[in-house]
């Protein structure tokens, strides 16, 4: 059905301490002039945060929270950081319900309340309150920010028809698409950076990457000039530093008791390498990757509540069981874009007997371990809500049409094939970060449950889709 893997890896990487965040200051009370971000949230030595599933902790292999990294410093022109879209209290991004509070608590003048991206349209009046909330409904109950990115001058398709909700009016040459802000936690184990992939440059080290994300971020984001090499390694150091995972579930108590290995300490301690557990064997050329090494894919790669499985508390009992549907509950993986939907995909035909983690393959974090963007139906316009645009695709050379909110990889590469393809985000911290899927197109983790449900045709259980549901917030 697919490639033979290769034999088993080594780890690269292993953390030998991981100390907990210092830090100070509360959302309560901190936005001292509308046009700057609140400061630092909680105070005490941990970042520790209560969420609907429980409670989700931050540490840094670094020891303590440097406020004076230029992560958190405004270094463009409109009063933004890294800091105003990336927030430790949900997970390193953001989420609608706090961004509601930042634009009631601010009249809307929050930095991350710029027309530059984070409105519906470019160039939006915002000069009054009910013109600002009118102007971000997108960042307001979905948590978008928009891309704007240019078709392509080799692409293989044209924009021909645009069904756009907001009356923008930009011209068919450019799309704009609406996106979650990643979290910048975990990055250790990243395989591609942006949900597109366009900072992910062919034989370059994903620290490589991020220095280009960091520098574009606060060029675009922030309407700067480009940030110093230092100011750029600062936050990416920082970045790379920075841990995140749930640590205590309201039901099962503490994820990271002496059996299990939930929590970030865990977390950071996990051994990782590009293209490690890869069920495809793929090895890329570039800097992290396994090279040199063997490989093989175990489908089990998850290992972190197994010792739950004859728990007498039963909330344990059903995280045990999500995280083993989740390794190896199998189904047909069919017409997957970038897997196994074209002639030029890496497997032909169905993946009769799939799991979770023929995708979710890197170990105890759950993306993909090489660079791989797939089309997996999010974006089709029977999916489309009307607060989302549709767009008109024609290919150049044999007139097909395809319709989609969001061309994804496509805008990057120009290759038709690439239409509505996206990397999958790492999963640890699930429970904070609520809306789901790049558009936010899946208000919660039981939507993401039956998504995949319908789409694979897997007939889940209602047990099974309960202990699924236990086992994503306890990650």
């Amino acid at each position: 059905m697919y490639r033979t893997p290769l034999g088993t890896v080594t780890g690269s990487r292993r953390w030998t301490t991981v100390v907990t965040l210092v830090t100070a200051g509360s959302l309560a009370g901190s936005i001292a002039v509308a046009h700057r971000s609140p400061a630092i949230e909680r105070g005490g030595r941990d970042q520790t945060f209560s969420n609907p599933a429980g409670v989700h902790r931050t540490i840094t292999a670094a020891g303590t929270l440097d406020r004076g990294n230029p992560f958190f410093l405004e270094l463009g022109s409109n009063g933004r950081s890294c800091f105003t879209c990336h927030r430790p209290a949900q997970a390193w991004s953001v989420t609608p319900a706090e961004l509601r509070e930042r634009f009631d608590t601010t009249a809307g003048l929050d930095p991350i309340f710029r027309a530059n991206d984070g409105s519906n349209c470019a160039g939006a009046d915002l000069s009054t309150m009910n013109k600002r909330r009118e102007a971000f409904t997108l960042l307001l109950t979905r948590g978008l920010i928009r891309v704007d990115l240019e078709v392509p001058k080799n692409a293989e398709f044209d924009v021909i028809d645009v069904d756009e909700p907001y009356g923008c009016g930009s011209p068919l040459t450019t799309v704009s698409m609406y996106r979650r802000p990643l979290p910048t936690t975990n990055l250790g184990f990243l395989s591609a950076v942006m949900w597109d992939g366009r900072q992910t440059a062919p034989g370059m080290s994903i620290r490589d990457d991020l220095l280009v994300q960091a520098r574009d971020a606060v060029v675009e984001h922030a309407e700067g000039t480009p940030p110093s090499a230092v100011q750029l390694g600062a936050i990416v150091d920082f970045e790379l530093g920075v841990f995140t995972a749930q640590e205590r579930d309201h039901r099962a108590g503490n994820l990271a008791g002496a059996a299990v290995r939930g929590g970030p300490e865990a977390l950071a301690r996990q051994p990782f390498c590009i293209g490690i557990n890869d069920p495809l064997g793929m090895l890329p050329a570039v800097g992290g990757a396994c090279l040199g090494r063997t490989t093989s894919f175990d489908p089990r790669a998850f290992t972190l509540f197994a010792a739950w499985t004859d728990a007498e508390s039963p909330e344990r009992r059903s995280i045990a069981r999500g995280e083993a549907i989740f390794n190896t509950r199998q189904f047909a993986i069919t017409n997957v874009a970038g897997l196994n939907g074209g002639t030029t995909d890496p497997v032909a035909g169905p993946i009769a007997t799939g799991s979770c983690t023929i995708c979710h393959d890197t170990p105890n974090s759950g993306n993909h371990s090489v660079a791989m963007a797939l089309n997996i139906g999010i974006t089709t316009a029977t999916r489309r809500t009307l607060d989302l645009p549709l767009y008109t695709l024609r290919n150049r050379t044999t007139g097909e049409i395809v319709q989609t909110t969001d061309p994804g990889r496509a805008m990057v590469t120009g290759k038709w094939g690439d239409i509505s393809k996206f990397k999958g985000p790492i999963l640890r911290g699930l429970a904070a970060r609520a809306p789901f899927f790049h558009d936010g197109s899946a208000a919660t983790l039981e939507e993401v449950i039956q998504f995949y449900d319908t789409r694979f045709e897997i007939k889940f259980t209602e047990q099974e889709k309960a202990d699924l549901l236990a086992f994503l917030r306890a990650l």
